[in-house]
């Protein structure tokens, strides 16, 4: 369980975001038995859950925190880690406009690495962004651009489909958040034990307990 800090404008805003997750699951329940529709609306899901746990985050450090450079992470802090995750998902959502999805074109916010309530701001736009989404527009072809060489300015273009980068952009954002577990940890901020644990990860820990109390 956080603990949130007394920051009445930061809570209100966390309490009013908190039924994005609800309303998706109302105006997107699934009207068909295909496989193909529940696996959309489950990686739509995820990555509301995983923007949502981001909230929390922001919710349970401080400012000071949020900005702090810690060492064991290359001198980096929580709030550029943070910042990255969101730029992908943005990434994602200019992707679905324009039909080219290129990673290289990052906006990189600062004010997302140095400002608490603008980074709620923006997580909880993007949350919504994501929610408003009709599932069935995600089950397309898209074209990805990102540069993969380090010599030269090549960049490589190949197909992908929009809700396979949605999955890219969940299992990316896990992956940071293990990394700001971490920091936190260093910081001795406390978070859930489950946060930056991938769900398979999750479910492969609670397995043995599970056996033991059968």
């Amino acid at each position: 369980m956080l603990t949130f800090r007394e920051d009445s404008s930061s809570i209100g805003v966390l309490a009013a975001n908190l039924s994005v997750l609800l309303i998706y699951q109302l105006v997107n329940s699934p009207n068909s038995e295909s496989a193909s529709g529940d696996s959309i609306g489950d990686c739509v899901m995820a990555a509301l859950s995983v923007l949502e746990q981001g909230k929390e985050l922001l919710g349970s450090i401080s400012q000071e925190g949020w900005s702090r450079r810690v060492s064991v992470a290359s001198n980096s802090t929580i709030g550029e880690h943070y910042r990255h995750c969101l730029d992908h998902f943005r990434c994602w959502l200019d992707g679905l406009e324009s039909g080219v999805l290129d990673y290289d074109r990052r906006q990189r916010d600062s004010r997302i690495e140095t400002n608490r309530a603008y980074a709620l701001s923006v997580t909880g736009e993007l949350e919504r962004a994501v929610a408003r989404l009709d599932p069935s527009a995600l089950d397309r072809t898209i074209e990805i651009q990102c540069k993969i060489h380090y010599e030269g300015d090549r960049t490589q273009r190949l197909s992908s489909t929009v809700v396979r980068e949605l999955m890219y952009n969940v299992a990316h954002a896990v992956h940071h958040y293990a990394l700001i577990a971490v920091m936190a940890k260093v910081m001795g901020c406390r978070l859930p034990v489950e946060f930056g644990l991938a769900p398979s990860t999750l479910q492969h820990r609670l397995r043995p307990a599970a056996v033991a109390s059968g």
